[in-house]
């Protein structure tokens, strides 16, 4: 009777304890959030560049501590911060869906830079495509001329 009642005790009182909605005290290093968004949206890339190979064909390199050092913070700072604005999530979400806004704009920034370049080299290889075709038509009348000039030698003989 006694085992029942201090199991009972000790359920009530982990579940009373409990809370789904925790948010934890400020940092005093906390990260504001304008920058917070310009970190976590350096950070997805950096996250994003580890599949891909870099200009001396490696994979998997970790670009988290070149944002680190370009936002002037660290790691721990970073996940104090993060761990804070996370458990608000009505600040949170839209610091979120600030981050995708930007890499929206960013990748419509280089969409539109591939796009041109690969016009420039578009052109480029109409160019080269062209200047062949008249080289080959230049090479064919002189190759026409120096028969024509071989068989009026050949009559003058």
């Amino acid at each position: 009777m006694m085992k029942n009642i201090s199991t009972a005790l000790i359920f009530v009182v982990l579940l009373v304890s409990c809370k789904g909605n925790t948010i934890f005290e400020e940092p005093i290093d906390l990260i504001p959030k304008d920058s917070m968004v310009l970190v976590l949206k350096d950070l997805y890339l950096a996250s994003a560049a580890k599949g891909v190979k870099n200009k001396k064909q490696q994979k998997r390199v970790s670009y988290m501590p070149l944002v680190y050092h370009k936002h002037k913070i660290d790691s721990m700072r970073f996940s104090t911060s993060n761990f804070y604005y996370i458990s608000k999530v009505d600040v949170y979400q839209p610091m979120i869906n600030e981050v995708m806004s930007l890499l929206e704009k960013e990748k419509a920034v280089y969409a539109n830079l591939k796009k041109k370049k690969d016009s420039i080299l578009t052109d480029s290889i109409a160019k080269m495509n062209k200047t062949k075709k008249a080289n080959k038509k230049k090479m064919e009348i002189s190759e026409d001329f120096e028969k024509k000039i071989t068989s009026y030698r050949k009559k003058l003989n």
